[in-house]
């Protein structure tokens, strides 16, 4: 083994690639974690990319080096190896010719992986090279996630989740150790999903497949899967609702649950969400990162004007700021941004939350909790007692609600809250309509704010083009006669978006719009008036942002139809 090393050091010199130090870092780095492969330490420490030091190796070794987007195996090729050897040693196999099974692979040393799938494809192997991360991509895609696991659960025949397997809490997705198989493919799904940055997990049972989709940057993209999923879904529906400590005989009723885990040093809480379905139990994970890596206020994306207008109502003593827009629009984001914003040693904050998203040191959050009557309604009365300055409560849902809320702020306390509107100004009829008195509403609230998500460009590879005028709705003249469109690359994975942006836009309560409310004044009116004080639309927001680079016409257009 050491004289195998040696050679292979001697391989690396031979390249020109690495100094005498850098190569001394690799030696001393394997001689401290025996069990890394030369090839990941070379990657890892040797500070040369890791397709040019395959390249370099492959022209030394006689091994080629292989565009992975570029090939396309043949279903029966993929068939020549299991998917058990495939995820074991992180190869691809790519042409059958001769007798011969091309295999790609992406450390040029490994023996051990050479001779194992040597045995496990039963025939002569020939070795290319290829990136890691591009292999494993390619094995996901052909494959499906979790191929190996389902794979070793046909082998051992087990359909159905055992009655004593118990729930699981807190457990490490990243560490699969010797877990069933079923455990072990419901974990790649949650993983692969994190990994990626998706905010929901839906499994869909379809009448030939079982369907699985992420929500990434608000968009669902189907998972590649193994075509024998359909055989097991029963068992990957009952594995989740053991997780999430749900009655498994029960496939009749809607249900929600929890499930508490670990996933790479960070807790991550998923909400579960069951709906019985013509073929079998949909289920739907929403995940949410308990730990608070917090976006500042400043980071947010503010115009000038919207910054100040905001930062002058979060600090204010007593009155009500809300934050509107649909399910997934950030409000729950920006509402963290301005607590944290305000969160000193000498303001006590309470949140009433359902769920509790995110956990921020020094304030109290309460969870909600119907089942023994805790609600809304019920903890802002008891915070009342508790000598709050600042209370956030989830959303405002109904006329008690509400009507606690201002009763909070007109007695000195600033509260933060949500509601469900299409804009800002809509958010005054609503809460009229919900049976509460206009000159209330006037009194107590401070502004509101509509919010939006729209995708981000991705900066690597977006391209500018001309404005498509036919498309520039707003009375005033363009920024700029150039704009940037998606184009796609990997390190977007071919979507041309990568992250997501806030829209916002801004309302400030002033005498003049305290007059309109208490006159009953509708949405449009009060819209009205807000823009001639300087307010901006979500759409006209839009377009700042599509002007400096940050999203696209197409974008725009799709979250603000409704402007």
């Amino acid at each position: 083994m050491a004289e195998t090393s040696r050679l292979a050091l001697n391989v690396l010199k031979a390249t020109g690639l690495y100094s005498d130090e850098a190569l001394a870092r690799i030696a001393e780095q394997r001689a401290a974690n025996p069990d890394m492969g030369l090839a990941e330490a070379t990657v890892k420490f040797g500070g040369v990319k890791e397709a040019e030091f395959l390249k370099k190796v492959g022209e030394s070794l006689g091994f080629d080096y292989i565009d992975l987007e570029k090939v396309q195996p043949r279903p029966d090729v993929l068939q020549k190896l299991p998917a058990s050897a495939v995820y074991k040693y992180n190869a691809l196999p790519l042409r059958f010719d001769g007798g011969e099974l091309t295999v790609v692979v992406s450390d040029p040393f490994s023996t051990v992986a050479g001779d194992g799938l040597r045995l496990a494809a039963d025939c002569p192997v020939r070795t290319v090279l290829a990136p890691a991360e591009e292999i494993d991509k390619a094995i996901k895609k052909f494959y499906g996630v979790g191929a190996d696991a389902i794979e070793k659960m046909i082998e051992d025949g087990r359909y159905a989740v055992d009655e004593d397997e118990g729930s699981i809490s807190k457990i490490d997705v990243g560490a699969e150790g010797e877990e069933a198989s079923i455990v072990k493919f419901v974990n790649r799904i949650i993983a692969e999903a994190d990994r990626q940055g998706a905010t929901d997990i839906h499994i869909e049972p379809q009448e030939t497949e079982l369907r699985i989709r992420y929500r990434i940057d608000g968009m669902l993209h189907k998972v590649d899967v193994p075509p024998q999923l359909n055989r097991l879904k029963s068992a990957i529906i009952s594995r989740i609702k053991v997780m999430a400590n749900l009655d498994i005989a029960e496939k009749r009723l809607p249900m929600d649950g929890r499930i508490g885990i670990r996933l790479g040093g960070e807790d991550i809480d998923i909400r579960v969400s069951t709906m019985p379905g013509a073929w079998g139990e949909s289920i739907s994970l929403r995940l949410l990162a308990k730990s608070g890596n917090f976006v500042k206020m400043a980071d947010l994306g503010f115009n000038d004007r919207d910054f100040a207008v905001v930062d002058k109502i979060i600090r204010r003593p007593n009155g009500i700021f809300l934050v509107t827009g649909p399910t997934g629009s950030g409000k729950s984001t920006s509402l963290y941004s301005f607590l944290h914003e305000v969160n000193t040693m000498d303001v006590r904050i309470l949140t009433a939350e359902d769920p509790i998203e995110y956990q921020m040191d020094g304030i109290i959050q309460v969870q909600m909790n119907k089942d023994i009557g805790l609600d809304f309604a019920r903890t802002l009365r008891a915070f009342l007692r508790q000598d709050p300055d600042k209370i956030m409560v989830g959303e405002i849902r109904d006329r008690e609600t509400a009507e606690i809320a201002i009763n909070a702020s007109l007695t000195g306390h600033m509260v933060f809250s949500t509601l469900h509107t299409n804009t800002a100004a809509g958010a005054f009829p609503r809460m009229i309509d919900m049976g509460v008195e206009p000159f209330l509403i006037a009194s107590a609230v401070a502004g509101v704010m509509g919010q939006r998500l729209c995708r981000r460009l991705c900066p690597k590879c977006r391209r500018e083009v001309p404005l498509d005028r036919k498309y520039y709705d707003l009375s005033y003249p363009p920024e700029k006669d150039t704009v940037f469109e998606p184009n796609g690359c990997d390190a977007c994975s071919r979507t041309g978006y990568k992250g997501r942006r806030a829209l916002f836009e801004v309302l400030e309560v002033d005498e003049d719009i305290e007059s309109a409310i208490v006159k009953r004044a509708n949405a449009t009116q009060i819209q009205e008036l807000s823009l001639s004080k300087g307010m901006k639309t979500l759409r006209e927001d839009g377009w700042a942002k599509v002007f400096k680079g940050v999203t696209s016409v197409t974008e725009i257009r799709r979250v603000t139809e409704d402007q």
